[in-house]
């Protein structure tokens, strides 16, 4: 794995258009679950039958109970160093930006600028039926929409609902541009973000726990916990960097 990680930190040096795509394993280690794991919070909710329209439509208050603990749950957690590692990464020139499946934000909390959500985020509002943005204090209250009386919701992508086709679009041309698409803390097992790595031009790396069935595709594969691994690359950058 040693030698990956310093193959890793050249990559990042050397790379000129480098690309970040993040998944729920960069954000467990701040404490938030990735329901896939089907552990803790996850064992007594399936997210694939909360999470959708019809939910929302016919069984409202299950839907919003399912996000407001969601929300709620945010408020205690924090970056975790790794996402400061991609924070100063940006900062620094060598990243252009991170496309993400999390919608917790967390990114943006640490400092990242250029930040596409693909899944949208939890922590705005509108309302399902006219469009209008909505207040997150109405929603927590679960009061009506100002403007039409309907239900509100989180701003975030539910299963079955089509991605953001401008934040996608952007997404894309970034992969499809960069010379090194860094891969963390995702399966690889959604469409269409799955497809990604076979797009890219460049060099592809997977930072994961576990390993995945696109492990073989990929140029580089390291084995590990998002921070821990973020953390040791960065090390190493920063000491080529005094070098």
């Amino acid at each position: 794995m040693e030698t990956n990680i310093h193959r890793l930190a050249e990559w990042i040096q050397t790379a000129e258009g480098t690309v970040v795509l993040t998944g729920a394993g960069m954000s467990t280690e701040s404490g938030i679950p990735d329901f896939r794991s089907r552990e803790g919070f996850w064992k007594r909710v399936d997210p694939q039958r909360v999470a959708t329209v019809s939910a929302l439509e016919e069984e409202y208050e299950t839907f919003h109970h399912f996000y407001r603990l969601r929300i709620r749950g945010l408020e205690r957690v924090h970056p975790h160093p790794g996402h400061q590692v991609l924070a100063r990464w940006e900062q620094q020139g060598y990243i252009r930006g991170i496309a993400t499946q999390n919608v917790d934000r967390l990114h943006q909390r640490a400092g990242n600028r250029q930040v596409w959500e693909l899944h949208g985020n939890i922590l705005q509002f509108h309302c399902h039926d006219c469009k209008k943005a909505a207040e997150r204090s109405r929603f927590l209250q679960q009061k009506p929409c100002v403007h039409c009386g309907g239900r509100l919701r989180p701003d975030i992508i539910l299963f079955g609902e089509w991605l953001p086709e401008t934040t996608w679009s952007e997404a894309m041309e970034a992969v499809q541009q960069a010379d090194l698409l860094l891969v963390i803390g995702t399966s690889l097992e959604v469409y269409p973000v799955n497809q990604m790595p076979q797009l890219c031009p460049g060099k592809t790396v997977l930072i994961n726990a576990d390993k995945t069935a696109m492990d073989r595709q990929l140029d580089l594969v390291i084995s590990g916990k998002a921070g821990e691994v973020l953390q040791h690359v960065d090390q190493i950058v920063a000491k080529t960097e005094e070098g």
